[in-house]
């Protein structure tokens, strides 16, 4: 069973009767190794019914204790067939090259028929098996695999049965990729089967890295990611372009297939399921993160390395929608505005806070003269506000002020979504909570997230820079009647021109703006 392809699994469950699994088992490609390496938890995602369950863990259960695995199935109209007669000498010696040129009969009864004819569908299961036999003697190779002679580090801790670090798990990947290109002619692209062969071979010489009965995935994937990360620079190269092109594979496609779909979701957990297995070297950043968080005094230089060291964790379970509260938790330093605006630095390389100061600048005085706000309740309080100050930089922080709460209104969306003011938040999208807003002395600007407050900030140049950014390092979706408003602002903070909006164009022309000169 061990060398099963995905073909031979599916015949298989066919044959227990399990075949409402094979489209479920052809998705995920379960081979005959990966069939032995489940546990509990994966046969309960494979498979949704609890009796088909029970029954394939009996199954495996079963071929364990017995240490053998049954003999390749074929349909189960040729199982019966074998099985009603027994080949004879005579007859293995007729099917030898040895023998004397005699034709002797087939040892199918059913075979032969009244009119001596061969039954054909004996011969379609024959051609059948023909094939299978071909695509075992394809992956020959896999099935005399030898793991690669390891550094001397590395084998002194597989020999002290010690469980392997980040950087001793990257090492131990490494010299695998190393060895299957080898085998594989310089060939960067293995397929599943030997992937499956290659991991199998390292658990079955070394059965401690199989943690928790999870390591067959978390190996396979590993080893995966590592090719993926090989083949990257080839990726851009001019022939494997035009070979993408030849074939169907076009840049820009989006059409998505229902078996992407469903890999799409099964490598959600996937990815959950190795955040949850971090290795010690995480986790020791992780609870490092929650003791310096509650100091005084923050020694943030660490902050920025250890940050810049978890950057890949953190993107990953963001992309596979862990809850928001879950890492905040375990990295409580992005409720900072000075590491939400450091986090979409390192993923736009964009000074998010210096590009937003420019846009409230640049257009506060245009916006302040828009006919659609001029009669606006925010614009009437500031001017009012304006008569009690003659300080200009006093005056340019009241209109900037304005500015930031006035742009729903000027592209026709829901102010709400954007900044409250003087009231309670109601919505889990990221927004703005503003208290007091031209009362210099006792003006507030909060962060909100989820209902609940992510943190406080100093100014609205720093509030709608957070708002922002919030959007783009935690993958939020834009709410629809907000769109207008941060397309606007994204357009200027990456210095794009968006032609999917009209709308947005012409707003600008009705109040008179002009790019800014930077």
């Amino acid at each position: 069973m061990e060398t099963w392809s995905v073909d031979q699994v599916c015949l298989w469950l066919v044959e227990k009767n399990l075949g409402e699994l094979v489209p479920r088992f052809q998705e995920e490609e379960v081979s005959g190794a990966a069939l032995l390496a489940l546990n509990d938890r994966m046969v309960q995602q494979l498979v949704k019914k609890i009796g088909h369950q029970a029954v394939l863990m009996d199954l495996i259960k079963r071929y364990k204790q017995n240490n053998q695995g049954p003999r390749f199935p074929g349909s189960p109209r040729e199982i019966s067939l074998i099985t009603q007669t027994e080949a004879t000498p005579a007859d293995i010696q007729s099917s030898s090259p040895a023998s004397h040129g005699e034709q002797m009969p087939s040892f199918h009864p059913a075979e032969n028929l009244d009119n001596g004819l061969i039954d054909q569908r004996v011969l379609k299961q024959r051609r059948n098996m023909k094939h299978v036999l071909a695509r075992n003697k394809a992956l020959q190779w896999t099935k005399s695999y030898i793991l690669p002679e390891f550094p001397y580090d590395v084998k002194c801790m597989l020999a002290e049965q010690k469980c392997p670090d980040h950087s001793m798990r990257i090492r131990i990947i490494e010299f695998l990729q190393a060895d299957m290109t080898k085998y594989l002619e310089g060939s960067l692209y293995p397929t599943t089967q030997q992937y499956n062969d290659v991991v199998n071979a390292l658990l079955q010489a070394h059965p401690f890295l199989d943690e928790d009965g999870c390591g067959f995935f978390l190996w396979k994937r590993a080893l995966k990611d590592r090719f993926k990360y090989v083949r990257r620079p080839i990726e851009d190269d001019e022939q494997v372009i035009k070979n993408k092109c030849k074939f169907g594979h076009r840049r820009g496609q989006t059409r998505k297939s229902l078996a992407d779909i469903r890999f799409n979701e099964i490598k959600i957990v996937q990815i959950k399921e190795e955040s949850a297995c971090l290795d010690s070297e995480v986790d020791e950043h992780i609870n490092w993160f929650q003791q310096e968080y509650m100091k005084t005094e923050k020694d943030w230089t660490e902050i920025d390395k250890r940050m810049n060291q978890t950057l890949e964790v953190r993107r990953k379970m963001i992309g596979s929608r862990t809850p928001l509260k879950d890492i905040l938790k375990m990295f409580p330093f992005l409720k900072c505005p000075y590491q939400i605006f450091r986090e979409f630095q390192l993923l736009t390389r964009t000074d998010i806070y210096k590009k937003t100061r420019h846009i409230l600048e640049s257009y506060s005085e245009k916006i302040l003269t828009a006919f659609s706000v001029v009669d606006n309740p925010i614009n009437i309080a500031l001017q009012e506000k304006m008569k009690e100050y003659t300080d200009e930089d006093m005056l340019k922080y009241m209109k900037m002020t304005a500015t930031c709460l006035l742009l729903p209104d000027v592209f026709g969306d829901d102010p709400s979504l954007f900044a409250v003011v003087n009231e309670k938040v109601q919505v889990s999208t990221p927004v703005l909570e503003v208290k007091n807003p031209f009362n210099i002395d006792v003006c507030e600007f909060s962060l909100y997230l989820d209902k609940e407050k992510l943190t406080k900030v100093d100014d609205c140049v720093t509030a709608v820079a957070a708002l922002v950014a919030t959007f783009h390092v935690f993958g939020i979706e834009c709410p629809r009647r907000l769109s207008q408003t941060l397309n606007f602002l994204e357009t200027l903070i990456f210095d794009t021109h968006n032609s999917c909006f009209p709308s947005l164009k012409k707003k600008e022309r009705e109040v008179g703006f002009q790019p800014p000169v930077t």
